[in-house]
């Protein structure tokens, strides 16, 4: 007989039978089988939080015959993935298979390759009760949370709201950076750049006004920018005193599972559910030619920025080897504080397997997602970049000037990789040799008027970011909390960031005045690390929900009869259309497909009608308009309105504007070059976004 070893997917499956060979058989369980029922509660909070598990719907034959093949194996081995979530998994998988959770069955594997799979398998241990605890209390928190919260507003503001102790928290930031935008009073200033030459040198370069020998001046109109100006027009440049000195600039540890989708987001313009899909299928296992099934980086959701010695030491010598000795210095990274750290920062599983060896095999995500990992992971074991500064103080009349610029000494681990910027920062040039004492030539000086400019909204990156930094929520839950608060429109994204919708902020409104807590950044981090004793031993679970639901409970109660008939009325709810049926108004309903337009006299009246979001546009193919639709996540894309008719269909958004060439609608592509673009046949047109 074999032994068995159950996995979550059936490509993990495929990977570790290959190394595990001949007297085993591996099953996945395609991930939970055993959850909550999503009809109902389904826990008794009278009875210690009790939950009331059931197989989950679909999965009955999957679990008889995951028990049919426990039945005939010599012995069964649980090695679902190296987390909370895993370990619940195996408790649940145990349950149905009436294993013993004290035995030694659980194994876990950091990365799908040979090493990885066979020190697993040396090391089998009993389940971790304190992993189980704190991600049933995550569930069982979170269930209450929900199932609770959503009756409460949709009764108040309309059906199929929901609300989420994370998801909450995110509209709410995004919310409050939409208020901090619109109360946001700009103040005017002005900037004065001088264009330069030195003697002996062709090159011009740019100093920025600063101020006199009191001090810095800000310029704040445009009489003050014109008096300066009038006074350094005539003057005489000369270099006052120049300084010099060296910069170091130091690569970015490898990465966690924030930071591996902030960076996603920022390079390669990937959504978080899109990177954790890709990250999950180079853990799992890739088929690679000339190679079969080979896991490529190790366990994607990690908060650790710890690192191997067999790494850094298999690292050190492929740097050396490709660009010399002076290019390799290894580094240990320190783990941020209250990191649970069980398992390594994400790095390629071999460092030998590069992203041109395997980009045949892989799909694109796959390959830019690999290439992103394992050229982060390679330059955090590279030397600093080195840079020599020169900052120069320039007189004109009584006011000073500044001007800055480097220049690179030894590229370092820039000669591979550097890490990209929420928005990218202006960098000073390289200037022309100068000396105290030297004349400048004046070509320009100018002055610009500028006004300052409200916070940005939140993109995914840095929305992900200030979830991580304040401690809300974890990072493996951030791609599905995103998906729900776009799916649910309580935020739209808009040139890739996040504007909340007028539902999202009546929500947000009514959970500050009713339900503070629960959307209350340091309560909800507080919870998080409450999780965290749980994990560690160090806090009972029933004792923690149990702290928590006695307040909450309270304020439910409390919200309840402080609402008592109040109905809030969405703007966007209201529609000047009347019912060619009967002449009553039509209103906006919501179903389980989303809003619809009713007649206000139903059920006499059932008159019904789709919302029809139009661009303005026409369809390039058939001429009709073109409305604007959103997939079952939560994005948006374009089609002709005469469907299924014409069957045009884009991610990209139609314009108003026509081709010069043909006079079809042209389309508009957003990335780093955006551009303008026609698609009949043949024309081939294209233009900047900007002509």
């Amino acid at each position: 007989m074999s032994k068995l070893v159950i996995v979550e997917s059936p490509s993990k499956a495929k990977t570790i039978k290959k190394y595990l060979g001949p007297g085993f058989e591996v099953v996945a369980s395609n991930g939970h089988v055993r959850d909550l029922p999503a009809t109902r509660l389904s826990v008794d909070v009278k009875d210690h939080f009790k939950p009331k598990y059931t197989i989950i719907k679909g999965k009955e034959k999957l679990v008889d015959s995951l028990k049919e093949a426990a039945a005939k194996s010599d012995g069964v081995y649980l090695a679902t993935d190296p987390d909370r979530e895993g370990e619940a998994i195996s408790w649940h998988l145990a349950y149905i298979l009436g294993l013993d959770i004290n035995d030694a069955n659980r194994v876990t594997f950091n990365e799908i390759t040979r090493h990885g799979v066979e020190d697993g398998m040396k090391a089998p241990r009993s389940i971790d009760m304190d992993l189980v605890n704190a991600q049933q209390a995550r569930r069982i928190l979170d269930r209450l949370v929900g199932y609770k919260i959503s009756p409460f507003l949709a009764k108040m503001i309309r059906r199929g709201l929901s609300a989420g102790r994370v998801q909450s928290v995110a509209v709410r930031l995004i919310v409050d950076r939409e208020e901090e935008i619109r109360n946001f009073k700009p103040e005017e200033y002005w900037s004065i750049e001088a264009k330069l030459l030195a003697k002996g040198s062709q090159r011009q370069f740019i100093a920025s006004f600063y101020g006199d020998d009191n001090g810095k001046i800000k310029i704040e109109n445009k009489e003050q920018a014109d008096a300066i100006l009038a006074v350094v027009k005539d003057a005489q440049f000369a270099v006052e005193n120049v300084k010099k000195g060296s910069r170091r600039k130091s690569p970015a540890p490898p990465f966690t599972t924030s930071t591996l989708q902030q960076e996603a987001s920022r390079k390669l313009g990937f959504q978080a559910r899109r990177t954790m899909k890709a990250a999950q299928e180079l853990y799992e296992g890739v088929e690679i030619h000339g190679m079969g099934a080979v896991g490529l980086i190790t366990y994607m959701r990690t908060d650790s920025l710890r690192i191997s010695e067999d790494a850094i030491a298999e690292a050190a010598s492929f740097i050396e080897e490709k660009w010399g000795k002076r290019y390799q210095n290894s580094r240990h990274f320190k783990t941020k504080a209250g990191a649970q750290d069980g398992h390594e920062a994400i790095r390629p599983t071999s460092v030998a397997i590069t992203p041109d060896r395997v980009e045949s095999s892989l799909t694109k995500d796959q390959y830019r997602l690999y290439k992103l990992i394992w050229e982060r992971f390679i330059a955090s074991q590279m030397s600093n970049c080195l840079m020599e500064t020169t900052q120069a103080d320039i007189r004109a009349a009584q006011y000073l000037f500044k001007a800055s610029g480097y220049r690179v000494t030894f590229d370092g681990y820039t000669v591979l990789y550097e890490e990209g910027k929420d928005e990218e920062e202006k960098t000073a040039g390289v200037l022309p040799e100068l000396a105290a004492g030297m004349p400048l030539r004046l070509k320009d000086v100018a002055g610009t008027q500028h006004f300052t400019q409200p916070p940005p909204r939140y993109t995914e990156a840095s929305l992900i970011k200030t979830l991580e930094e304040n401690g809300i929520g974890r990072p493996s839950t951030y791609a599905a909390t995103i998906s729900t608060i776009t799916a649910r429109e309580y935020v739209t994204r808009e040139n890739k960031a996040f504007k909340p919708t007028e539902l999202g902020e009546v929500t947000t409104k009514v959970m500050k005045e009713q339900f503070p807590k629960i959307v209350n950044l340091k309560f909800t981090a507080q919870v998080e690390d409450e999780l965290g004793d749980i994990q560690l031993g160090k806090a009972d679970w029933v004792e923690t929900l149990d702290h928590f639901y006695d307040d909450f409970s309270k304020t439910l109660e409390k919200a309840k009869e402080e609402t008592k008939g109040v109905k809030v009325t969405l703007e966007e709810d209201k529609i000047d259309m009347t019912c060619e049926v009967c002449g009553r108004p039509m209103v906006v309903k919501y179903g389980r497909y989303g809003r619809f337009i009713a007649c206000s006299g139903y059920p006499e009246c059932k008159n019904v009608k789709k919302i029809v979001d139009e661009t303005g546009a026409e369809c390039p193919k058939c001429g009709k308009s073109v409305v604007r639709k959103k997939t079952k996540r939560g994005r948006i894309f374009y089609g002709c309105s005469g469907y299924p008719e014409c069957d045009f269909v884009s991610w990209d958004e139609p314009t108003q504007k026509k081709c010069p060439r043909c006079g079809k609608t042209l389309l508009r592509k957003n990335g780093k070059q955006k551009k303008l673009y026609c698609i009949t046949e043949g024309c081939g047109y294209e233009s900047s976004d900007e002509e």
